[in-house]
C-alpha cells in the first residue's frame, strides 16, 4: 500500500519533487523556490515544451542542478480559483501514474497557497493524497512471474503544505473511504471460483468489527419469506444463495435508516438464455451493485457515520443446468406479485425484487436506492461515462446527481412513464421481466423494480453496467474494478441525511 504523508512546504533530500505551475506559465512560490536554486532551469524547460501550466499537464526535469532531488515535475493547476477537489485528486492521480514505475521510491508534492481559490491548502493537499492513494491500487494478488520493472518502486507520497495538521485530519475521513473502495475493488476483482454467494456472505461478515451488525439468511429462510423471484434465479447452481443484510446504527433519534440495495449475481453465465462465450469472463463483476453497498456500508462506519443505514445483497449465482430457471416459467415474489420469466438473462431485477420488498417490509426506511449492473442497454445509451439513474423522487435525484458531479461519479437521469410500463404486461401473469421488443431496455428493467417499490416510499435505481469496470486507466481509477457508488452514496448520505 503507498504510503500518504503530510509536511510543511520545504525542498526534499531526494526522490521526486512536484511543483506547481498555474495557467499561462506562472509559477507557485515553490516553483519559483527551484527555478532560482536551478539557475532557471524551469523557465528553460517550459521555453523548450509547449507546457502552459493547463490544468493535468506535467513536464518532467530530470536529475535538476542545484537540487537534491533526482527529478522535478512541473504540474499544470490550470487557473488557481477552479483548481477544485476533483482536480487535485486528479494531480495526485496522475503523478502516481507517471512514476509508479520510474524506478522513484519517494515523492513531495509541493502545494503552496491558490489565490482565489475557496477550498484551504488542508483541503486540497488531502485531496492530493487521496488520488494518489486511490490510483494505487492494484490487484496482483495471483501473478506469480512479474518481473521487477513491472512492478511499482513508488512507496511514499508526501504532500506539503502550510497547513499539515489540517491535511492529516482532513485525510484520515478520506483514508476511511479509500480502504472500502479498495475492499470493494478487490471483491469485484477476485473470480468467480474464490467469490460466490457464500464466500460473499463470509466477507460481509467480518465487517462485525467495525460495529456492523450482519445476518445471512440461506435458501430455507428465503423459502419462508417467499422470495421465489430471487431464488429461481439461483436454483441451476450447486452454489446456494445468500441474502446478506448489514446494519449500521450511528444515530440518534426514531428516523427510519436509508436503504441501500445490491445486485450480486457472483457470476452470471445468463442461464437457459445463455451468453455468448466471448467475453462472458466478465461477468465475475456482475456483483459490482452489492459489493458498491458492502463499500459503503463499511465506509460509513469505518468513519462513525451519525446515520443509520441498511444494506441488503441480493448473492446468486446465474447457472444453466437441469434444475435452472426456464424461459416462460412463472415465479411469485415475496410482494405476492407473479412473473413471467421471458429471458433468465434478466435475472438482476429478479433477484432485486426480493430483496428491496423484503427490506421495505422489514426496515420501513426512509428511502430505498438500489444499485445494479442491470442492462447491457445503458451502456448503448450512455456509455462509459455516466451511470443511469432513474427514481420517483425529485429531491433525491437532486441529492444523487451531486454528489456524483462531487465525487467524479456521474448519474444521468432517464424517464419513468406509463407507457413503458405498460410494456411488461405479461398475458399469463401479474408481468413479465422483459419488454416486448429492443427499446428502452433500461427503463422497462426500472419500470419492472418500481413495482416492487411501496407506495410512499423514495426509491432511486442507478444502472452502473457500464461503471463497475474500467478497461483503461482513469486518474483515480486503474484499470478494471472501479468500485462506482461507493464515494457517491457516502457524500450523498453524509450531505443530505447524517445528523438530520
Amino acid at each position: 500500500m503507498l504510503k500518504i504523508g503530510f509536511g510543511r512546504i520545504d525542498l526534499p533530500r531526494g526522490g521526486a519533487l512536484a511543483v506547481g505551475v498555474i495557467e499561462n506559465k506562472t509559477m507557485t512560490p515553490t516553483a519559483a523556490l527551484v527555478e532560482r536554486k536551478t539557475g532557471g532551469a524551469l523557465t528553460r524547460a517550459i521555453g523548450a515544451s509547449r507546457f502552459t501550466g493547463k490544468k493535468g499537464e506535467i513536464l518532467e526535469l530530470m536529475v535538476p542542478r542545484g537540487l537534491d532531488a533526482t527529478r522535478v515535475l512541473l504540474v499544470g493547476l490550470g487557473k488557481a480559483e477552479s483548481f477544485d477537489a476533483l482536480a487535485a485528486e486528479g494531480l495526485g492521480g496522475a503523478l502516481v501514474g507517471k512514476l509508479a514505475l520510474s524506478g522513484e521510491r519517494t515523492l513531495t508534492v509541493a502545494l503552496d497557497a491558490l489565490k482565489g481559490n475557496r477550498l484551504s491548502t488542508a483541503q486540497l493537499a488531502a485531496r492530493i493524497g487521496y488520488g494518489a492513494r486511490l490510483a494505487s491500487y492494484r490487484f496482483d494478488k495471483y501473478r506469480t512471474k512479474e518481473k521487477p520493472e513491472k512492478k511499482p518502486s513508488l512507496v511514499s507520497v508526501t504532500v506539503s503544505s502550510a497547513d499539515p495538521q489540517g491535511a492529516v485530519k482532513t485525510f484520515d475521513r478520506l483514508a476511511k473511504v479509500a480502504e472500502a473502495v479498495e475492499a470493494t475493488r478487490d471483491l469485484v476483482s477476485e473470480p468467480a471460483n474464490v467469490i460466490y454467494p457464500e464466500s460473499f456472505a463470509d466477507e460481509c461478515r467480518k465487517l462485525s468489527k467495525l460495529g456492523i451488525e450482519v445476518e445471512v439468511l440461506g435458501v430455507k429462510d428465503m423459502q419462508k419469506l417467499g422470495m421465489g423471484a430471487l431464488l429461481g434465479v439461483g436454483q441451476g447452481s450447486a452454489r446456494e444463495s445468500q441474502l446478506v443484510v448489514l446494519r449500521w446504527r450511528g444515530a440518534k433519534g426514531p428516523k427510519g435508516p436509508i436503504a441501500l440495495v445490491g445486485k450480486g449475481v457472483c457470476f452470471d453465465t445468463g442461464g437457459i438464455s445463455i451468453k455468448p462465450a466471448q467475453g462472458m469472463e466478465d461477468m465475475k463483476w456482475d456483483m459490482g451493485g452489492a459489493a458498491a453497498v458492502y463499500g459503503t456500508v463499511r465506509a460509513l462506519a469505518a468513519r462513525k457515520a451519525k446515520i443509520d443505514v441498511v444494506g441488503v445483497l441480493g448473492l446468486v449465482e446465474n447457472m444453466p443446468s437441469g434444475t435452472a430457471q426456464r424461459p416462460g416459467d412463472v415465479v411469485t415474489s415475496m410482494s405476492g406479485q407473479t412473473v413471467e420469466v421471458i429471458n433468465t438473462d434478466a435475472e438482476g431485477r429478479l433477484v432485486l425484487a426480493d430483496a428491496m420488498w423484503y427490506c421495505q417490509t422489514k426496515f420501513k426506511p426512509r428511502c430505498v436506492i438500489d444499485l445494479a449492473t442491470l442492462t447491457g442497454a445503458i451502456v448503448i445509451a450512455l456509455g462509459n461515462v455516466h451511470a443511469g439513474l432513474f427514481t420517483n423522487n425529485d429531491q433525491l435525484a437532486t441529492h444523487l446527481v451531486a454528489a456524483g458531479q462531487a465525487e467524479g461519479e456521474l448519474l444521468w437521469r432517464l424517464p419513468l412513464a406509463e407507457d413503458y410500463d405498460k410494456d411488461i404486461n405479461s398475458d399469463i401473469a401479474d408481468m413479465k421481466n422483459v419488454g416486448s421488443g429492443r427499446g428502452a431496455g433500461s427503463i422497462t428493467a426500472a419500470q419492472f423494480l418500481q413495482r416492487f417499490i411501496q407506495e410512499g416510499t423514495p426509491w432511486a435505481h442507478l444502472d452502473i453496467a457500464g461503471m463497475a469496470w474500467t478497461s483503461k486507466d482513469r486518474p483515480t481509477v486503474p484499470k478494471g474494478a472501479w468500485a462506482f457508488g461507493v464515494r457517491l452514496l457516502e457524500r450523498m448520505i453524509a450531505d443530505h441525511y447524517e445528523g438530520k
